[in-house]
C-alpha cells in the first residue's frame, strides 16, 4: 500500500479532465522518443554499451579474389602474435556453416572456394581489434585462381543464374510489335547502390550459463539473427536472445547482411567462453556487404502515333552477386513494378537472377520496385522523344483505367485508381503547361545550360510480396501507477517506429505519450518476428500493439 494520500477527484474535475483531450496521439506531431539523446550523443547503440569483462574482439580475413579455389589455410602465424586468443575456419562451426536467409549459398566461412572479394575466409579473436586485425593478416591462404564473371551481361549470355529465370505474359506481344505503326528498341543500365547506414554492421555476444547467447546484434530482423545462430550453434532457438535498441541506419543493408558478425561472434564465444565483439571497419562493411541490384534492361516496344502501347518485351536482368540472398523475391518486385502506373497491352516480362562474383547484392530502400519502373519511364521517355510529344502526354494516354484496361501484366485488378484526377490537380497546381512552354524557349537559346520539368506517376506495392510476412507482435503491461511499458517486434533505425506505435497504445487507452515507456526490441518478449521492411513497420506493429 501506498503511504500517499489519495487525493479524489470531483465528477466535474474528471469529465473537465477527459474533455481537454490527449496532448499526444495519433494525429498529432510528437517529437521523435530519441531525439534529445541523438543531439547529446546520450543515445546508446552498441559500440556504445561498456563492454564486458574479458570480452575479445573480432576481425575477419577477406578473400582478396574473386573466384577461386582455397588449396589451404595456415592460422599458425595468428598465434605467434600476443593478446591472440583464437583462430577459427569453417571447420570450427559446431552445426550449420551457411547462413544463407532463405536458400544456401552464403556461407560463414569460405568452405572450398571464395566467390568475391570480400569474402570471409578466417575470423581471429583477440584482446583488441588491432591485434585482432594483424593476426588475421599474418595467416596464410593459397588459392588456385578460377575464372570469375564479374559483369551482368555476361552473366546473362552466359545463362549464369543464381535461380531460374521468370515470365510474366499477356496475350501475344510479338504480334502486337510487328503489326503496331511505331517501333523502337534499346537497352539501359541501371547501377547499384551502397547503402552508408552510419553505424557499420555491428554485433556483441554474450554467453550465458545455460550454454545459451545473449546477442545484441544491429539488425532489422531480430528473428532471423535468433535462427542463424541457433543453427551455426546448433542448438534451440530458446536458448538465443537478441536484443536490438536501435540501429544507426538500415535501409535493406541489415535485413539479412547483419547475420554474418552476429554468427561468427557466437561460433568463437562458444569455443572460448567468453564475450566477443564485432564491429566491420567501413572498407571492410563495404567489401563484404551486398548493395541495391544493379540491373540490365533490354526492350522492344511497339505503340501507334498518341504514344499508347500495343504491345512490349521486356528483358530485367538483375545482378544478384554469388547467391540468392533475397535475389528471387527482388527481380520479383522489379518484374512486378514494370508497368508503373501504365497499362502494357500485350506484353512480355522476363526476370533473370543473374550471378556474378561479386558480393551478394540484397535487400535496399524500394526492394526491387524502383528498378522496374526507372525501365517503363525510359520507355514512356524514349516514345515521347520518337514521336516529338510532351513526356507527360505519353504517360496520361497509357495510364491504367478505371473499369477498362485496368489489368497488370501479372492479371491483378488495379482498384481505387486516381490517377488522373491527381495528374490534373498537380498540372493545375504547378502550371506544369506554361512552365514547360517558358522552358522550351530558354533551351532553344542556351546552348550550354538546360532547364527540365517532369510529372511522373507512381505505382508502388505496399508491405511484403510474401503475405505471410504480413504480421508482427506485441507485448504491453500495464502497471498499478497507471503508467505502461511496450515491447513490439519492430526495429528502431531512426525512423521514428518506437515513436510512432507508442502513439497508437496512447491513442487507444486514451493515455498521454508520456506515460508509455518503449525499450529494446527483443526476442524473449516478442517471438517470430518479421523484418522491419517493406515499409511496412508502422503499420503492422502499430496494429499488433
Amino acid at each position: 500500500m501506498s503511504n500517499h494520500p489519495h487525493v479524489a477527484k470531483s465528477q466535474a474535475e474528471l469529465a473537465e479532465l477527459f474533455a481537454q483531450g490527449l496532448t499526444s496521439g495519433v494525429g498529432r506531431s510528437v517529437k521523435h522518443d530519441s531525439a534529445d539523446k541523438h543531439v547529446s550523443g546520450e543515445a546508446v547503440y552498441i559500440d556504445d554499451r561498456l563492454e564486458f569483462p574479458n570480452q575479445l574482439h573480432v576481425y575477419a580475413r577477406l578473400s582478396d579474389r574473386a573466384h577461386a579455389r582455397v588449396l589451404s589455410i595456415d592460422t599458425r602465424p595468428c598465434y605467434a602474435i600476443e593478446g591472440v586468443r583464437i583462430a577459427i575456419t569453417h571447420e570450427d562451426i559446431p552445426g550449420l556453416k551457411d547462413i544463407g536467409p532463405l536458400l544456401p549459398g552464403d556461407p560463414l566461412l569460405a568452405i572450398d572456394t571464395v566467390e568475391f572479394v570480400g569474402q570471409p575466409v578466417l575470423a581471429v579473436a583477440a584482446c583488441d581489434l588491432d591485434t585482432a586485425r594483424r593476426a588475421a593478416m599474418a595467416a596464410i591462404i593459397e588459392y588456385e585462381d578460377l575464372e570469375p564473371v564479374l559483369d551482368v551481361v555476361e552473366a546473362l549470355r552466359k545463362k549464369h543464374f543464381v535461380l531460374d529465370s521468370h515470365t510474366h505474359q499477356r496475350g501475344d506481344s510479338a504480334t502486337a510489335l510487328a503489326s503496331a505503326p511505331h517501333r523502337v528498341q534499346g537497352t539501359l543500365h541501371i547501377g547499384g547502390q551502397e547503402h552508408f547506414y552510419l553505424e557499420t554492421q555491428i554485433s556483441s555476444v554474450m554467453p550465458t550459463e545455460d550454454g545459451g547467447m545473449i546477442v545484441f546484434c544491429s539488425t532489422q530482423n531480430p528473428t532471423e539473427v535468433q535462427k542463424l545462430v541457433a543453427e551455426v550453434l546448433d542448438v534451440p532457438m530458446n536458448r538465443i536472445v537478441v536484443d536490438m535498441r536501435r540501429m544507426g541506419g538500415g535501409f535493406g543493408g541489415k535485413e539479412t547482411q547483419a547475420a554474418s558478425p552476429a554468427c561468427l561472434c557466437a561460433v568463437i564465444a562458444r569455443l572460448t567462453g567468453q564475450p566477443t565483439k564485432m564491429r566491420l571497419p567501413r572498407v571492410e562493411d563495404m567489401l563484404m556487404t551486398g548493395k541495391r541490384h544493379p540491373f540490365y534492361i533490354e526492350y522492344d516496344v511497339g505503340f501507334d502515333d498518341s504514344g499508347r502501347l500495343h504491345g512490349i518485351n521486356l528483358e530485367l536482368a538483375g545482378n544478384c552477386g554469388c547467391s540468392p540472398d533475397l535475389s528471387a523475391s527482388i527481380v520479383d518486385r522489379a518484374m512486378f513494378h514494370s508497368d508503373n502506373a501504365y497499362y502494357l497491352g500485350d506484353a512480355t516480362v522476363n526476370g533473370h537472377r543473374c550471378k556474378t562474383n561479386t558480393a551478394s547484392n540484397t535487400a535496399y530502400r524500394g526492394f526491387g520496385g524502383p528498378q522496374g519502373m526507372v525501365a517503363i519511364e525510359e520507355v514512356m521517355d524514349r516514345i515521347a522523344r520518337h514521336l516529338a510529344l510532351d513526356p507527360l502526354a505519353v504517360r496520361k494516354a497509357n495510364y491504367y483505367g478505371k473499369t477498362e484496361r485496368n489489368v497488370t501484366h501479372y492479371y491483378q485488378t488495379v482498384e481505387h485508381n486516381m490517377l488522373e484526377e491527381i495528374t490534373a490537380e498537380l498540372e493545375a497546381s504547378s502550371d506544369y503547361q506554361q512552365r514547360r512552354e517558358s522552358i522550351r524557349r530558354f533551351n532553344a537559346n542556351s546552348p550550354v545550360l538546360k532547364k527540365g520539368l517532369a510529372l511522373t506517376p507512381v505505382k508502388f506495392g505496399i508491405s511484403f510480396t510474401a503475405s505471410f510476412l504480413n504480421q508482427a507482435g506485441a507485448l504491453v503491461h500495464i502497471y498499478t501507477d497507471g503508467s505502461i511499458h511496450l515491447n513490439h517486434g519492430g526495429t528502431e533505425m531512426g525512423q521514428g517506429l518506437n515513436t510512432k506505435v507508442a502513439q497508437v497504445v496512447a491513442e487507444v487507452f486514451q493515455v498521454d505519450f508520456s506515460r508509455i515507456q518503449i525499450t529494446a526490441t527483443n526476442t524473449d518478449k516478442v517471438p517470430n518476428t518479421s523484418p522491419t521492411a517493406a515499409s511496412s513497420g508502422a503499420d503492422l506493429n502499430g496494429k499488433a500493439a
